[in-house]
């Protein structure tokens, strides 16, 4: 009997535990990141307006109220008329390419209110109204979820993105003078004028005054409005440098090339590059882009003015530098460049271009660079277990993302990128390779290292 009461009591304790056990693991559960979304951002920034019966309802048809958010939402068109002429959805389930058709992502990334207002100025203002956006935190809680897939169960973004409660104020995007690094280098160039109906594009050799090998791990750049890129370039081994501190244009005033100018940039290779007016880049923790000593830059802008008065340009750029003793990977560029451009006018043309590499790379930052013809430009995995694998998507020809990857992208032997950029040429000309915006490009940027 002893033994019977025993052994019940045993299971007893045993069933309590296992009781207690699946209880915590019930709690442990993660919230799913759509519930984070409705709880801390919908419910608190957005149903005072978008709620039943309320007159931002009523126009917009969106209520996003706990019981009806999600499918409103999900796959639904736009109510404004020219984001769905434009294909938008108010959020789709594509992942990378839902994003940049979302015209709710489009209403709630005030950072990228320059391109709302002068690329859409039929959709409206950003949301929420008023002085204060959604923070920085709210917006890449966001961004992560909608690149997964927005789905309405699961943990796909974590919760600490929302610890950062900064936001965007329209003074963030007004040109200022970037103050030098603390430790490294400030590159300058300008002010200088581009006249009206004019693309300006010039390289200027800039000296580092490094007597030792430099290691960058961080690049923050700013310019005035107008530019359409800003490109840093090194030069092969034994290269002729340029003289420095000189203005090269690529063009007259006339649009009459310059040859001596296209000859000093025929051993180039390519540092980084950006399209944005601010940009603030860093590199992984213990990677950098390695500078010998003794070694300069060559700057290259590209401002565009078809207005009817001149503008002024002006580059700032810093590199921000570490000691050599954090380094363990030095940093390595890719510059994939499809010069084999033909779009037939009247005609939209997609093309494509595959690259392989031979050996292994850790790819931790892609971007895309094509001109105003452009209307998407992906790029997929090429090879091994990942084959055709989307991990680039833009169809922003005038501001595509420089696109970094943590875990960085690990490429095998064999394997490579492919690119694949859609064109719509509205013209009434064949349009081909060429340095002007109105000519075309399709190139692959991007940065990895080797283990």
């Amino acid at each position: 009997m002893k033994y019977i009461i025993a052994l019940g009591l045993s299971l007893i304790t045993v069933c309590f535990a296992i009781s207690c056990k699946d209880k915590t693991a019930v709690e442990a559960q993660p919230q799913a990141t759509w519930d984070v979304i409705q709880e801390k951002i919908l419910n608190t920034k957005c149903i005072s307006c978008h709620v039943e019966g309320s007159s931002q309802a009523n126009q917009s048809k969106l209520i996003l109220t706990s019981d009806i958010a999600f499918e409103s939402l999900i796959n639904k068109t736009p109510n404004n008329k020219a984001a769905a002429d434009d294909g938008y959805k108010l959020i789709g389930t594509e992942g990378l390419e839902s994003l940049y058709k979302s015209f709710f992502w489009e209403k709630v990334n005030a950072p990228n209110q320059e391109h709302f207002f002068a690329d859409h100025p039929e959709y409206g203002e950003i949301m929420p109204p008023g002085d204060i956006p959604l923070t920085n935190g709210e917006i890449e809680f966001i961004r992560q979820w909608i690149i997964a897939g927005a789905p309405q169960k699961g943990e796909v973004a974590s919760v600490s993105l929302l610890d950062d409660d900064s936001y965007f104020t329209p003074e963030d995007s007004v040109f200022k003078a970037l103050d030098p690094p603390a430790t490294g280098v400030q590159l300058h160039l300008g002010p200088f004028n581009v006249k009206n109906n004019y693309e300006r594009e010039l390289y200027s050799y800039k000296l580092l005054g490094n007597t030792e090998d430099i290691y960058v791990n961080h690049i923050e750049t700013a310019m005035r409005p107008g530019t359409h890129h800003l490109i840093l370039y090194d030069f092969e081994e034994n290269a002729t440098l340029p003289q420095p501190d000189v203005y090269r244009d690529l063009r007259d005033e006339n649009g009459n090339n310059i040859i001596s100018t296209f000859q000093s940039i025929a051993d180039q290779v390519f540092m980084f590059g950006t399209q944005f007016r601010s940009t603030d880049y860093q590199y992984p923790a213990g990677v950098a882009q390695k500078i010998p000593a003794g070694k300069g830059l060559d700057l290259n802008s590209h401002y565009v003015n078809y207005g009817t008065k001149y503008i002024v340009g002006e580059v700032y750029v810093n590199l921000h530098t570490v000691d050599k003793s954090q380094v363990q990977y030095e940093a390595q560029n890719l510059f994939l460049n499809n010069l084999n451009i033909t779009l037939p006018a009247n005609k939209e043309t997609t093309l494509t271009s595959d690259y392989s590499f031979n050996d292994s790379r850790n790819i931790f930052m892609l971007t895309a660079h094509a001109h105003q013809y452009m209307t998407e430009f992906k790029i997929f995995i090429k090879g091994g277990a990942r084959d055709g694998e989307l991990v680039y998507y833009t169809d922003d020809w005038e501001h595509p993302e420089i696109k970094q990857f943590d875990p960085p992208l690990e490429l095998n032997p064999g394997e490579g990128l492919k690119g694949e950029a859609t064109y719509n040429n509205s013209t009434n000309k064949t349009l081909n390779f060429g340095l002007l915006s109105t000519d075309e490009m399709m190139i692959i940027f991007g940065a990895y290292y080797k283990k």
